[in-house]
């Protein structure tokens, strides 16, 4: 414990080092003084706007390919005889005419290229994690959006000049931009975020994967109405992630020790309540062999892919359900799409707060409360997706299921969401770059696969694929509850814990940093948590 201790007051001498040099910059103390709102809540909403970026721009083309193909085109007239009534012949004696649909790709094609942003994404995680850990989050972070944006900008032009295997590959470079969000994010809220306001904080930034769902399809609604050309969807959203890395770059620091005019109570705060602390451990080699050894870590993966497939189902193809099968006119789909995730958005604050609330009161431990809110968001939506799949052409009945749909799936991002921050505050970025590089494979999987089981976009063959969506859902569930925990695990942090009794694969850091024997765990718990 004594090099413990010579560490952490190594980094305490440093602390009261850096402090003197902020006070002799005159513009330094002034935005100090100015700033009344806490940075880790300014960061919570830059966060948010962050992720709202990302989502805007991954899901702007679901609802664009809709005026994209010329459906006139894409082979033998298929005859549905639970086809529903079509809303623009309903409003108007004549179908609006769409000058822009120009390309004649299959559901197949389809299904392909709105898999292919998830290639890029997965490819990524890993060494965004990596390079958020090593060189912080806000470049990481930054950069791998201006790309995407940059990307998004340029869609127009490049699915005109080479069609959909330009656009293919287009989709991937985008994914790969997006990659190091999750983990870069997920390594700054370690940084910045005590652990008792982690759900909340977790519900806000996350949050902004549904702001992003929400303004992405409404506002592609408006865009691409009346028959307007889809290549404005691209370029307002592209433009938009432009002004969000410029304010990005003004506002948010990696580390509250590097951020320039924190306030001193604010700083002291979070260095003294933040369980992640820089020094030493946290620039150890990444503790793989623990990690893939973990239960509860493969407990997390399992739940991100039930998550992942139930959330990817919604996002790619609700769109296209709500157009093809509905018969909803594009303004209209667009509206609707949207109404979802207001109510997951809202949903997920909800559920923040009272996880939040009933961890301070102490009626459940966080494992309890990670268990609780995870069940409810998957259970819940794989219930009622199939509820709206048998409502049949009733229009109602079906959005209303499916907002019901992802108001409980907000309850994620109280539940298996903020997990990783649980289990390892120290390699967070690392721990979730591995959770979403596996489960990014539901969203390479899903659209492909939603594109073989409705060749015809018919009510009976879409009634399947929420079938299998159903299952994924409330199998992943049942492994997570049976082998979740809530606890900062042993490989978190040698030092401090030391190695679980039987531990036979070698040591995780190097061994003239190693704890003695006599610091080494012996409890019953971290010997079932090795495999």
């Amino acid at each position: 414990m004594d090099e413990l201790n010579q560490v952490q007051a190594h980094n305490l001498l440093g602390q009261k080092t850096q402090t003197p040099k902020r006070k002799d910059n005159a513009l330094t103390r002034t935005l100090r003084s100015c700033c009344v709102i806490p940075q880790r809540y300014i960061l919570g909403v830059m966060g948010l706007l962050g992720v709202c970026n990302a989502y805007t721009m991954r899901v702007c083309l679901n609802l664009a390919i809709t005026q994209m193909v010329n459906h006139t085109k894409t082979g033998e007239e298929h005859i549905d005889p639970d086809a529903c009534p079509d809303e623009e012949i309903i409003k108007n004696a004549t179908i609006v005419l769409h000058p822009y649909a120009i390309f004649d790709w299959d559901e197949k094609t389809q299904g392909l290229i709105l898999s292919g942003f998830y290639y890029g994404y997965a490819a990524t995680q890993v060494p965004g994690g990596y390079l958020a850990e090593k060189f912080g989050g806000k470049w990481t972070l930054g950069v791998g959006l201006l790309s995407t944006a940059l990307f998004t900008f340029l869609t127009p032009i490049v699915i005109r000049a080479g069609g959909a295997i330009w656009l293919f590959i287009l989709r991937v470079l985008q994914g790969m931009g997006e990659g190091p969000t999750m983990p870069a994010l997920m390594i700054m809220l370690a940084r910045w975020v005590p652990p008792h306001e982690r759900s909340f904080q977790g519900a806000l930034v996350f949050g902004g994967a549904q702001i992003g769902n929400i303004f992405g399809s409404f506002m592609s609604g408006i865009l691409l109405a009346d028959g307007r050309d889809w290549a404005y969807v691209f370029y307002f959203f592209g433009g938009f992630g432009l002004l969000w890395f410029t304010l990005w770059s003004l506002l948010c620091y990696s580390t509250p020790n590097s951020h320039p005019y924190i306030s001193k109570k604010e700083l002291n705060y979070l260095n003294k309540n933040v369980t992640t602390a820089e020094n030493s451990s946290a620039k150890d080699p990444v503790p793989w062999k623990g990690i893939l050894r973990s239960a509860s870590v493969w407990a997390l993966v399992w739940a991100a892919v039930g998550h992942d497939w139930g959330y990817y189902t919604m996002v790619t193809d609700l769109p296209k359900y709500s157009h093809d099968v509905l018969k909803f006119d594009i303004k209209t789909t667009g509206t609707l799409t949207a109404m979802p995730y207001v109510a997951m958005w809202i949903c997920s604050f909800l559920f923040g707060f009272v996880c939040d609330f009933c961890i301070k009161k102490g009626w459940h431990t966080i494992k309890t409360g990670r268990i609780i809110h995870t069940t409810i968001a998957a259970t819940g939506p794989a219930i009622c997706i199939i509820l709206a799949s048998y409502s049949g052409c009733d229009r109602v009945a079906a959005m209303v299921y499916f907002i019901i749909s992802m108001a409980l799936m907000g309850g994620f991002y109280s539940g298996m969401k903020v997990n990783a921050l649980d289990l390892a505050p120290n390699y967070a970025g690392s721990l979730t770059s591995l959770v979403n590089t596996t489960s990014t494979f539901a969203g390479i999987v899903t659209p492909y696969l939603i594109g073989l089981l409705t060749p015809d976009s018919t009510l009976a063959q879409w009634r399947v694929a929420f079938w299998v969506c159903f299952a994924v859902l409330v199998g992943t569930n049942v492994v997570y509850c049976i082998w979740a925990d809530g606890e900062q695990q042993w490989w978190d942090d040698v030092r401090k814990f030391g190695y679980p009794q039987g531990w036979k694969h070698g040591p995780l850091i190097p061994d003239k940093t190693e704890q003695p024997e006599s610091v080494r765990l012996s409890s019953k718990k971290a010997t079932e948590d090795v495999f």
